[in-house]
């Protein structure tokens, strides 16, 4: 599970903010005398001279650069350990795009061969359109939108698009064969993309979860192919047995179709779908654990290429088992097909990838709240039966992010926990990371709104002097303690299973309901790890703007929610405001035409949260579909469209980007013979020429015409 980058939260800055009110924690800090290689190049987070962390904008995308601090300092062993993990994980990269659309790559082999090959008027109207779309497709790893999966519409001409498709026609680059051998035209390549770029009835939103729809048939996503949501239901009701203590992720790895009648999975593996890139990342994971730093990175890196050639879920869980074990590897990498947000079922992972070094002096402070785990579980508000009764290896590190790719690039998580499947992480422990580096990044660039939608000086001086802090302990807190939380009633079932479409959203709700809880109790303050319940309040401040108010600038005017972590915030701060109506604990209040939410009892606020903790965890370890849907659908879906346009003419005038992704850093290898003898990094500046870089040199798996 991944924490989203809209929190704005990292544990680097909350080391450093941590030393300063605790001045234990200081001395503590400045007695450590034995570090690793690793360490001595990342602590300190030394910078690039004048980097310029905005590279561009458009459309309402602000796209940053991240630094790697200390990458040149790290020894010859970890750099090329680094180096075959960052092929691994841009290997990969085609498989998201498939993932997301059945023409999606075929799209995007267009697009790129327009970019990088037309030679006429660029300085047209219409083709500045044509490459802002181009830029939104790439950003999004498809044409749907990678956040409210709407598809992005074109504002240039049908017309226009043919044009610029034969003023490319005779350069050799345009898909016109698929891997079958089979030919087209221009002009049919035209033909077949034309209605699927601009008719906007065809393939509307890539994952459609709306109540009383068949949502499989609904979603664009290319999970399935010809079956219907009862079919899929069927299909792995058939497979599922409701007794077993460790149940097979059915369909994690896999596309769902329906040949002569007959449902077949089409499994990602090296011999079956996806197999081109499959084979490459296998390729690289077995270089990488030629140069591993220790026996159990070798065995976990070696069991990871196995399951990409096997397609066994067996394989899959018995990496996870021993990646969860590796806890004294400063490299480490997610890989694999993992979240299932974009999956309306919640069966089949996206494909992704992380590749990092641990940035130690911030993991002294992750790792605290970790160490707590279980008694944040046994004084937690949860019924007792819900509760662990023992709380096994929790690992929380913070992380310097070297590469991302496929679903985790551009746009990036904040925070990992991982791995997703519940009785691995009752049975054998979990990792929560936070990803130092990259919020790092957004420190550096300033907002804006704070002001805009705070009530008064007291709540703006209290989130300036507290909120960063808050933010951080509050993701920290989601990942570590609350994704790790609480136990599912024995024969009931996956969340998968029994919450369907609504799992994610619930899933993050209860998970940002546990950092909520406990940032107003006293045991973070005797932890060392916060200096006053004022920073609690300025998570609570900040929650319930965002949750009421600020995200809503993200749709557009009549759309409703759709995205698990956006409907999750709503669901949580909605629900607490219109329970805590009677004793006014958040007061909605006018001022110049301006709406405001203000929290008049944090206490109160405090317990009710708690009440809605435990009333998710009740779903989650129940399976109560009945009642997850009435919250979603009652609280988490609707806009009140009023208040929507209030917030989007606010940000308007604030001129501020909804959202934010990165170039990624650039490897190379340099090689002696067939040797390396060094790495080097460097930082792009050009988005397109990146995202053409990788579209010439990663292109793996065939288009589809």
């Amino acid at each position: 599970m991944k924490n989203k980058p809209n929190k704005l939260a990292l544990a680097v800055s909350l080391a450093i903010a941590l030393t300063a009110c605790s001045e234990q924690q200081k001395t503590n800090d400045q007695q450590t005398t034995s570090v690793t290689s690793v360490e001595q190049a990342t602590e300190g987070k030394k910078q690039v001279d004048e980097f310029n962390w905005v590279a561009e904008r458009f459309a309402d995308i602000r796209v940053l650069r991240y630094q790697v601090p200390g990458f040149n300092d790290l020894p010859l062993e970890t750099k090329e350990l680094l180096y075959y993990l960052y092929e691994a994980a841009l290997s990969g990269r085609d498989m998201t795009w498939d993932q997301n659309y059945k023409y999606n790559l075929t799209i995007r082999h267009t697009l790129e061969a327009i970019m990088s090959g037309y030679q006429g008027d660029k300085s047209t109207e219409e083709f500045t359109k044509f490459v802002e779309y181009t830029k939104r497709v790439w950003f999004s790893n498809g044409i749907h939108h990678h956040y409210m999966s709407a598809k992005i519409q074109p504002e240039f001409s049908q017309e226009s698009f043919a044009n610029y498709v034969n003023a490319v026609a005779d350069q050799g680059k345009l898909p016109l064969s698929n891997t079958d051998g089979e030919k087209q035209t221009v002009e049919q390549l035209i033909a077949q993309l034309t209605p699927i770029i601009f008719d906007k009835t065809i393939a509307p939103k890539m994952v459609d979860q709306s109540a009383g729809i068949d949502n499989v048939v609904a979603s664009a996503v290319n999970y399935y192919e010809g079956v219907t949501e009862a079919e899929v239901e069927a299909f792995y009701k058939a497979k599922t047995n409701k007794d077993d203590k460790r149940p097979v992720s059915w369909g994690l790895n896999s596309k769902l179709v329906k040949i002569d009648g007959q449902l077949v999975e089409q499994t990602y593996k090296a011999d079956g779908m996806y197999g081109e890139a499959i084979t490459k990342v296998a390729y690289w994971l077995d270089k990488a654990a030629t140069v591993a730093e220790n026996e159990q990175q070798q065995k976990t890196l070696k069991l990871l290429a196995k399951y990409y050639r096997s397609g066994d879920l067996a394989d899959f869980d018995a990496y996870n088992i021993e990646w969860v074990k590796d806890v004294n590897s400063d490299v480490d990498v997610v890989n694999g097909f993992i979240e299932v947000y974009d999956d309306p079922l919640a069966y089949r992972g996206s494909f992704e990838s992380v590749v990092s070094v641990k940035d130690h002096h911030a993991t002294k402070v992750i790792s605290a709240i970790a160490d707590q785990a279980q008694w944040f579980e046994d004084n937690s508000p949860l019924i007792e039966s819900h509760k662990k009764k023992e709380v096994k290896g929790i690992t929380g590190k913070a992380i310097t992010v070297v590469i991302e790719s496929g679903d985790a690039s551009p746009s990036t998580p904040i925070g990992i926990n991982l791995p997703n499947a519940n009785w691995i992480r009752a049975e054998h422990g979990s990792k929560s990371v936070s990803l130092t580096n990259i919020v790092d990044a957004y420190d550096h660039v300033k907002g804006g709104s704070l002001s805009e939608f705070a009530w008064d000086e007291a709540e703006i001086k209290r989130a300036k002097e507290f909120g960063p802090l808050a933010s951080h302990l509050h993701t920290d807190l989601h990942e570590v303690i609350g994704h790790a939380s609480g136990q599912i009633n024995d024969g009931v079932g996956t969340p998968k299973e029994t919450l369907k479409q609504y799992s994610s959203a619930l899933e993050e709700g209860r998970a940002d309901l546990v950092a909520l809880y406990y940032l107003m109790d006293q045991k973070l303050i005797d932890m060392g790890v916060m200096p006053s319940l004022e920073v609690g309040k300025a998570s609570y401040d900040s929650y319930i703007r965002n949750g009421m108010m600020q995200q809503l600038r993200r749709l557009k005017l009549g759309e409703n929610i759709e995205e698990a972590h956006m409907r999750n915030r709503q669901l949580v701060a909605s629900w607490v405001f219109e329970k805590g109506a009677k004793d006014n604990v958040i007061e909605k209040r006018i001022r110049d035409g301006k709406t405001y939410f203000v929290i008049n009892d944090y206490q109160k606020l405090r317990a009710l949260f708690g009440d809605l903790l435990r009333e998710l965890q009740r779903i989650k370890s129940e399976g109560d579909f009945a009642a997850g849907q009435a919250l979603i659908e009652g609280y988490a879906v609707k806009v009140d469209e009023k208040l929507h346009q209030e917030v989007l003419n606010r940000y308007e005038k604030l001129n501020l980007a909804p959202y934010s992704g990165f170039i990624n850093p650039k490897l190379e290898a340099v090689y002696q013979g067939d040797k390396i003898i060094d790495v080097k990094i460097s930082y792009p500046t050009d988005f397109s020429k990146q995202m053409l870089e990788y579209g010439s040199d990663y292109s793996l798996l065939p288009y589809i015409n």
